[in-house]
């Protein structure tokens, strides 16, 4: 196994025993979505923090090229994923958005995608991740055990 899904799988480990803890709440998350928008922060990190990054991401063994291997490692794993003819539909885009003076491309429209006051005035960086899935259950669930109920798009705002 190279050693970016090897990193990628030991993330998805311990990231699912964090989220995990508290067993009365369902948890649904894609670690290589979460991986590989963290991992275009950590190779623009330096020093401590580059090197945190590196632990947390479990990078360790294949960040020795500046993250070069990374963003190679992850450009190749998520063109492998999101080929074509498959039986599922996967997309994922992450994006950097930064303050003005950075040399990080900054857009306006970022505020309009965030809730009023999250972007403060002194955020330098604004990272998104976006991931679209469309795919066939194996089984199907019971229809008699299937509602409808409102969907949380925020902490108080819902839609059915």
């Amino acid at each position: 196994m190279d050693p970016l899904r090897e990193a990628n799988g030991t993330f998805a480990l311990n990231l699912l025993k964090i989220l995990g803890e508290d067993s009365s709440k369902n948890v649904f998350f894609s670690p290589m979505s979460i991986s590989s928008s963290l991992a275009m922060v950590f190779m623009g990190a330096k020093g401590n923090t580059a090197s945190q990054m590196a632990q947390a991401l479990s990078l360790d063994k294949c960040s020795g090229n500046g993250g070069g291997d990374v963003h190679q490692g992850f450009q190749s794993l998520l063109t492998e994923v999101n080929k074509t003819g498959t039986q599922y539909l996967l997309k994922t885009a992450n994006r950097l958005f930064g303050e003005k003076t950075f040399d990080i491309l900054a857009v306006n429209k970022i505020k309009e995608m965030l809730d009023q006051d999250t972007v403060k005035p002194n955020t330098v960086l604004v990272l998104v991740n976006a991931i679209y899935f469309k795919g066939n259950w194996e089984k199907q669930f019971d229809k008699e055990d299937t509602r409808e109920m409102p969907f949380k798009v925020t902490k108080v705002n819902t839609e059915q």
